[in-house]
C-alpha cells in the first residue's frame, strides 16, 4: 500500500472500480480485497470450473486475520462482512483508527492518552460534540486537547456513546460522572448514579455527599443525607469524614435529624479541624482548629449536651473562650436560661414514622407520687432511637406535672438521656407525650432502664402489662420489646402495673 494519511486510504478505495471480465496477469490494487493468492494462503481453493477464474470468498476468520496497519503494502480487510448490525460495526470503530477523523489527547503529563474517534458518532450521542464538531464555532482541528478529563473515564464515556454499554466500578465511577456531564450525555449520568446508589453506606455517605453536591446530584445527595441521619455515628467514624469540604460539614451539622449526642457530633468535628488544619499546613492548635471551622462552630449545639460531657469535652478543648465557657455553664445550672450564642433545638425532628410500644392494654386509678422515680427495665431487638415516654396523667381533671426523664444503661449505670420537661394532661385515662432533648440510642439485646420522676397529683396506671411487645414497622420489619422489673429505688412501677406505659421511638 502506498503510504498516505487515512483520508487517502478511504478517498482511494471509494475510487476503485472493478471492470467485469478483467483477466489475465493484471495484478488488482493493493487496496482491495484480498487476492486469490492470499485466499489460497488461508486454505481457500480457486473455482476453476469452465475455464473460469472466479475469486473464492475468504472464512469470517481469515477476514478477521487481516488488518489494517499504516506500513506499505498493508491491506483493509472486509470487516464489515462479520459485523451483522449496526450496533456490531460501531463497536468495533470504538477506539480505533479504522476511518477515524479526529484524535483526543487525553489526560496530563504520564498520564496523556491519544485516543481516536468519530466525529458522527460522538455527534450523534452528544450535543456537545455536535456543537464542537457541527456548530457555529465547530473546532478544524483533528486533534482536542482535554486535560481535565482521566483517559478511562472518557474511555468509558465512548464506549456507551458506540455500544450503549456501561463500564464503570468503584474506581472509576466518579470521573466518569463527571465525563458524562461534561458532555452531556445524560443516560450515563443516570447510570453512574445508580451504582453510587447501589453502594451507599455508612462507610462512603460523607464521600458521595460531598461529590453529589459538587456535581450538582440533588437525588443522590438526599440518599447519602438519609444514610446519615440513619447512621450518624457510623458515618461520623468513617475514615472518609475527615476528607469532606467545609460546605458539606457545614450543611450536615445544621440539620435537626442527626441522630446521635451533640457530644460525639463535637469529638467528629475536633477531628475534622485538626484534618484541616494539616491541609492547610497549620499548626494543629485551639485558635486554628476554631478558626477553620469558621461558622460549623456555631453549629454545635452545644446546649443539649449534659453538663458532664460540656465540662469533660468543649469546656477542656480551649475552641471555647472564658465567657462562651461561663455562659454555658449558667445555661445548664439556672432558670431562666441565659442566651449562650448557640442554637439549643433539639435533633429529634426524625425521619420516617414515629412508633410506639404500649405495654399495658388497661388501666385503673390512683397511682401516687412522693419524689420516686418509677422504672421499668427493657431490651429490644434492634438498633432504634427513643425519643419520648407516654405518660399517665391526673384522673382529677386537667393537670400540668412536672418530669425528670432519663434512660440509663443498666450495665454501666451511664445516663444515656435526659431531660426535665413538663406535660399537660386534659383528666382522661389516655397517655401524654413527655419528650427527651434528642433521640436516645438503644443498641439491641441490651439492658436498659426508663425512668420518670414526676410531680404532681395522683394518676391513673396501667394493669395487666406485657412482658414482651412486638411493634409492626411502616417498612415490615418488626421490632420485639422485653420488659422486666427495675430493682432498686423504684416507685412501685413493674412489668404487671405502673407508670411509663409506652415508649416513644424511631428506627
Amino acid at each position: 500500500m502506498a503510504s498516505g494519511s487515512k483520508n487517502d486510504i478511504v478517498n482511494r478505495l471509494l475510487n476503485v472500480r472493478l471492470d467485469e471480465g478483467a483477466g489475465g496477469d493484471e495484478l488488482p490494487p493493493q487496496n482491495m480485497l484480498p487476492s486469490n493468492q492470499h485466499a489460497r494462503q488461508l486454505g481457500h481453493v480457486a473455482d476453476e470450473d469452465n475455464g473460469q477464474n472466479n475469486e473464492p470468498i475468504p472464512s469470517s476468520s481469515a477476514i478477521e486475520n487481516l488488518q489494517l496497519t499504516n506500513n506499505t503494502g498493508g491491506r483493509l480487510h472486509n470487516w464489515q462482512a462479520t459485523k451483522t448490525t449496526v450496533k456490531e460495526r460501531l463497536s468495533f470503530l470504538f477506539n480505533n483508527e479504522i476511518l477515524s477523523d479526529v484524535h483526543f489527547i487525553v489526560g496530563k503529563d504520564a498520564n496523556q492518552q491519544v485516543i481516536p474517534a468519530h466525529k458522527f458518532v460522538l455527534s450523534v450521542g452528544s450535543a456537545v460534540f455536535d456543537a464542537m464538531f457541527n456548530g457555529v464555532l465547530a473546532t478544524k482541528s483533528e486533534e482536542v486537547e482535554l486535560p481535565d478529563v482521566e483517559p478511562a473515564a472518557f474511555l468509558h464515556l465512548l464506549k456507551f456513546l458506540y455500544s450503549d454499554e456501561v463500564r464503570i466500578g468503584p474506581e472509576s465511577v466518579m470521573t466518569t460522572l463527571y465525563t458524562a456531564k461534561k458532555y452531556a450525555v445524560a443516560a450515563l449520568e443516570e447510570h453512574c448514579v445508580d451504582f453510587l446508589k447501589s453502594n451507599l453506606g455508612t462507610d462512603n455517605a460523607f464521600l458521595l455527599l460531598t461529590q453529589a453536591r459538587l456535581f450538582d446530584e440533588p437525588q443522590l445527595a438526599a440518599l447519602c443525607l438519609e444514610m446519615i441521619d440513619k447512621n450518624t455515628a457510623d458515618a461520623l467514624n468513617a475514615e472518609g469524614f475527615t476528607d469532606i469540604d467545609q460546605d458539606t460539614l457545614n450543611a450536615v451539622l445544621e440539620r435537626d435529624t442527626l441522630r446521635i449526642r451533640e457530644a460525639k457530633i463535637f469529638s467528629a468535628v475536633l477531628r475534622w479541624s485538626e484534618a484541616e488544619c494539616i491541609r492547610r499546613q497549620l499548626p494543629v492548635t485551639p485558635g486554628h482548629q476554631r478558626m477553620v471551622l469558621g461558622r460549623a462552630f456555631n453549629a454545635i449545639r452545644f446546649p443539649l449536651m449534659s453538663v458532664e460531657e460540656f465540662a469533660m469535652g468543649p469546656a477542656q478543648s480551649g475552641l471555647l473562650d472564658d465567657r462562651e465557657i461561663v455562659q454555658l455553664f449558667l445555661y445548664f445550672t439556672v432558670n431562666p436560661k441565659p442566651n449562650v450564642g448557640f442554637l439549643d433545638t433539639p435533633r429529634c425532628c426524625m425521619t420516617g414514622k414515629e412508633l410506639t410500644a404500649n405495654r399495658f392494654p388497661q388501666t385503673e386509678s390512683r397511682w401516687g407520687y412522693s419524689g420516686t422515680s418509677d422504672r421499668i427495665r427493657f431490651t429490644v431487638d434492634q438498633r432504634i432511637f427513643v425519643v419520648g415516654f407516654g405518660l399517665y396523667g391526673s384522673y382529677f381533671g386537667p393537670t400540668e406535672y412536672e418530669v425528670h426523664l432519663q434512660i440509663i444503661h443498666l450495665a454501666t449505670k451511664k445516663v444515656c438521656g435526659s431531660n426535665t420537661t413538663t406535660f399537660c394532661c386534659d383528666g382522661s385515662d389516655d397517655t401524654f407525650r413527655a419528650m427527651f432533648k434528642e433521640p436516645v440510642e438503644i443498641l439491641p439485646n441490651t439492658s436498659y432502664i426508663a425512668s420518670a420522676k414526676l410531680k404532681g397529683t395522683d394518676s391513673y396506671y396501667g394493669t395487666k402489662g406485657l412482658r414482651r411487645v412486638m411493634v409492626d414497622c411502616n417498612n415490615g420489619e418488626k421490632v420485639v420489646f422485653q420488659f422486666s422489673y427495675a430493682a432498686g429505688n423504684n416507685n412501685g412501677t413493674s412489668v404487671e402495673d405502673g407508670q411509663i406505659p409506652a415508649i416513644i421511638f424511631y428506627i
